[in-house]
């Protein structure tokens, strides 16, 4: 323990100057007391930092409570573990199958972070290497697991999200037996064989061609519509207005122009006397004659 191993130090170091300085010899029943009293303060306080908890082991046994963050008063004879519970990153790199039995390199990171009321136990069961030795290998498990159900498309086009929600929930479990909160799967970059890729770029190119066809006809088909419909709502118009000008009509509106421009003050000469009694010629001279 590092108290004991400063004291054995202090010890040796006064030792030696009582060799060299005998006048020291008086002082010795003060110093080594007072040595061991500051030896064993110092280690009976503790600062946890932020982002961590203390986990406190006392003769290789875990305690079962937990040091949050700032300090704290100990036992001396106990030795603190520092585990962090901020989010952590784990990358993995790898070449997995897909349904079809194609190899797809595929990069992948999981956000964690470790579950604080838990920490005692991790640290008892798996040790301060628990990423190493826990979390990679049910995270590289779970990645094969679930992309073998997958086609090598799938991996490659929009329903990555899909396969990043089965990697999350075939971990979520695992992990949470061992003390460890998931946050996040995210998949960061796939990459398929050429030949596939280059397969699955044409058969999307393709689909996309044909929708937009689709979209052209319709269009087309929308404003064919729209004509027809035009071209009947004139039919329809002057088939209207044809049924409600008469011959009739078309005289009395002639009379009543006749009448207003006899009434004009202009100086005018109107011919009537064709053969509907309507005016031939009108002839304007000016205003205000």
């Amino acid at each position: 323990m590092a108290w004991l191993v400063t004291a054995v130090f202090i010890l040796a170091l006064v030792l030696a100057l009582r060799q060299r300085f005998p006048q020291v010899n008086r002082w010795l029943k003060w110093l080594i007391p007072l040595a061991v009293i500051l030896v064993v303060l110092g280690n009976s306080v503790t600062i946890v930092p932020a982002g961590n908890v203390g986990v406190k082991v006392l003769f290789g046994k875990v305690q079962p409570e937990i040091l949050s963050e700032g300090l704290h008063v100990i036992n001396p004879l106990v030795s603190v573990v520092r585990m962090s519970v901020r989010t952590q990153e784990v990358f993995e790199h790898a070449e997995v199958p897909s349904k079809e039995g194609l190899n797809v390199v595929l990069e992948a990171s999981l956000l964690y972070h470790m579950d604080p009321e838990q920490a005692a136990r991790l640290y008892r069961q798996v040790g301060p290497f628990y990423e190493r030795v826990v979390l990679i290998p049910i995270f590289r498990s779970a990645i094969r697991g679930v992309t073998v159900q997958h086609d090598a498309k799938d991996l490659y086009t929009s329903g990555r999200e899909v396969i990043a929600n089965e990697i999350a929930q075939s971990l979520e479990k695992q992990i949470s037996e061992r003390g460890l909160v998931l946050e996040q799967v995210l998949l960061r970059r796939i990459q398929l064989p050429k030949l596939v890729e280059e397969a699955i770029n044409e058969k999307l190119a393709a689909e996309q061609q044909a929708q937009r066809m689709q979209f052209v006809l319709l269009k087309e088909a929308q404003e064919a519509e729209r004509k027809r419909i035009e071209a009947k709502g004139i039919q329809d118009f002057q088939n209207i207005v044809s049924q409600g000008i008469s011959e009739p009509l078309l005289r009395w509106k002639g009379i009543e122009a006749t009448r207003a421009l006899a009434e004009s003050q202009n100086t005018k000469v109107i011919i009537v006397g064709g053969r509907d009694g309507l005016p031939l010629i009108l002839n304007t001279n000016g205003a205000g004659r």
